[in-house]
């Protein structure tokens, strides 16, 4: 599997607003993180009702940079995040690693890491 082209796959997806396309890549019981309010989600159902609230409010675009796999087999994916607001002011530019675990290509858990200072 070519992850780049995977997760760039993904994020264009998403940054089209295609929830379905997004979806469609996740394990039915897919554990995700609400980056956005905290906590955790648990489905797919849960986590279209957390993008649709969240694109209500602001809109984020976010493109990945590169993939690296983990020792524990989990793909660290560093992304380039920009949140506006829906008035079109800059909230957040920053990047970070999102970081999946997959089961026979399906996303089962999804963490967002900050960047490690060194």
């Amino acid at each position: 599997m070519d992850h780049l082209a995977y997760f760039r796959d993904l994020y264009a997806a998403f940054n089209r607003r295609d929830a379905d396309g997004v979806l469609a890549l996740m394990s039915d019981d897919v554990d995700w993180p609400n980056a956005w309010k905290g906590g955790r989600l648990v489905g797919r159902d849960a986590v279209r009702e957390y993008w649709l609230a969240q694109w209500a409010e602001i809109d984020p675009r976010v493109e990945p940079l590169s993939v690296a796999e983990r020792p524990d087999g989990s793909l660290a994916v560093a992304v380039h995040q920009v949140v506006r607001s829906l008035d079109g002011e800059l909230v957040a530019d920053d990047e970070v690693a999102h970081v999946y675990r997959l089961r026979d290509g399906a996303i089962v858990r999804m963490d967002v890491e900050e960047p490690s200072l060194h």
